[in-house]
């Protein structure tokens, strides 16, 4: 029942990964420029990246209330109801409210008019110890839980600039982490054009500052301005100029520098501001300028991961003592120097990621820890690997039903067992009967097994070997 304690003093070390008690209001509105969004294809299924969380009713003690903006298919609430050792137990315990519009985009802004469905929502907490977890925190997010009653997981709109490019290059920069050299807080043309000359190189990376996914940048020539390629599809100088003058950027030094590798990391700074990194990643980037997010492999290679980690725990630190509370993840660049490998950081996105759902799954379908010793994550004394994609798409997958693919993967043993807690772990399955798109986590007892079984089930389910990474 809800008491007068302080959310932080009562859940100082909460984790929405294991909560043992207590109900996780889950709203996965993308609350984001809608413009680039729309980019996305399937976008609005991306609301069920965080049914990840319905693996938390291994509890009993735990209740999720999860909204959407069309009905989930139930075939997909039995997918992972399959994970639990008590299925009808976890489903007495779920309350899924969708609002039934497709066009509800933000949903936190539809749900906001819907006096109806907010009812709906209060009567499902009833006298509940209850917290709302978002995808991205907005103003609107803040207003629904006022509504509500309830306390936010997630950082405050008033600390929202830490997570833009500029505000990651300012606490980069205090948290004594290498970054590539630029400007941040352009919003000017003259500033932009002073800042691309002052640059080292013959091409600089013009970044907005809300940009997500890469969507935002542009990769600029600097002795033909006439040239430049836009991550996103359909930009032009015209726009993107409105852009940067409406939301500021970033100006930084293109890196040269081959191979170069996009390690992220993945933190948590808990109601009680204890902040730690609970994984690290190599990400998977494709588009016109290979920025645009696509998977992910955990862990982040072995010659960079600990250099990684120790800068983005320095960067959780400080967001602490500054009051975010949440799930974050932080994105560098590494490459080989002299004296070994350099990770420089590149950009802080404050809200749940790209990486955040697979390391959920992997972590609640093998019961496995992260050792930061190690950066691994370990069951039983064996570490586990997986890799991740958003993005598996194929003609072929168009008009079936995710009831109908799970059954799929599963008959070729492709599923996940849960004796050796490796195979895959699916997401993104409403996006199959329309866009004929999924995504999966592919997890394993090693890097070669994992990276194996990703390839073979992308092979089943597209047809053909991915691109090579």
């Amino acid at each position: 029942m809800i008491t007068n304690i302080p959310f932080g003093e009562k859940h100082a070390r909460l984790s929405i990964f294991e909560p043992s008690e207590g109900t996780l209001v889950v709203v996965p509105s993308l609350s984001l420029p809608q413009d680039e969004l729309r980019r996305i294809t399937g976008v609005r299924c991306y609301e069920e990246r965080l049914l990840f969380l319905l693996l938390t009713l291994r509890e009993p003690g735990v209740r999720v209330v999860y909204l959407s903006s069309m009905p989930v298919d139930p075939d997909i609430v039995d997918y992972y109801f399959g994970f639990l050792p008590d299925p009808d137990g976890a489903a007495k315990r779920l309350q899924l409210i969708s609002l039934d519009d497709p066009c509800s985009q933000p949903l936190t802004r539809t749900l906001l008019d819907r006096p109806d469905a907010i009812g709906e929502i209060r009567e499902a907490i009833g006298g509940d110890d209850a917290w709302m977890v978002p995808f991205v925190l907005s103003e609107l997010e803040e207003e629904l839980a006022s509504l509500l009653n309830v306390p936010l997981y997630g950082p405050a709109t008033s600390l929202a600039y830490y997570g833009s490019k500029s505000g990651a290059r300012e606490i980069g920069q205090e948290a004594g982490v290498p970054m590539a050299r630029g400007f941040r807080d352009i919003r000017l043309l003259t500033e932009l054009e002073d800042a691309i000359e002052e640059l080292p190189g013959e091409q600089v990376i013009v970044k907005l500052n809300d940009g997500y996914s890469g969507l935002g940048n542009a990769l600029v020539r600097k002795n033909d301005r006439a040239w430049t390629s836009f991550s996103a599809e359909g930009e032009t100088w015209e726009s993107f100029s409105a852009k940067i003058m409406d939301r500021g950027a970033v100006v930084e030094e293109f890196i040269e520098h081959r191979p170069l590798y996009y390690p992220s990391a993945l933190a948590r700074i808990t109601p009680g501001g204890h902040a730690d990194v609970v994984a690290t990643h190599d990400q998977v980037l494709g588009g016109a300028n290979n920025d645009v997010y696509q998977g992910c492999t955990f862990p982040a290679a072995p010659e960079y991961r600990a250099e990684v980690q120790g800068s983005a725990t320095r960067i959780a630190n400080l967001l602490a003592d500054r009051g975010v509370v949440g799930l974050f993840g932080m994105d560098f660049f590494a490459l080989k120097a002299d004296a070994g490998y350099a990770a420089l950081l590149c950009e802080i996105n404050l809200r749940i990621g790209g990486t955040t759902h697979p390391f959920g799954a992997a972590l609640l379908t093998t019961g496995a820890t992260y050792d930061p010793g190690l950066g691994l994550l370990v069951a039983d004394g064996q570490p586990k690997y997986y890799t991740a994609t958003d993005n598996c798409a194929a003609y072929c997958l168009k008009g079936r039903s995710p009831g109908e693919v799970v059954r799929m993967v599963e008959s070729l043993g492709l599923g996940f067992d849960a004796a050796s807690r490796t195979g895959n772990v699916l997401h993104l399955l409403g996006a199959i009967p329309e866009y004929g798109k999924l995504g999966f986590t592919s997890i394993g007892n090693s890097r070669e097994e994992a990276d194996e079984l990703h390839r073979l089930t992308r092979r089943a389910l597209c047809g053909a070997d991915p691109a090579p990474r």
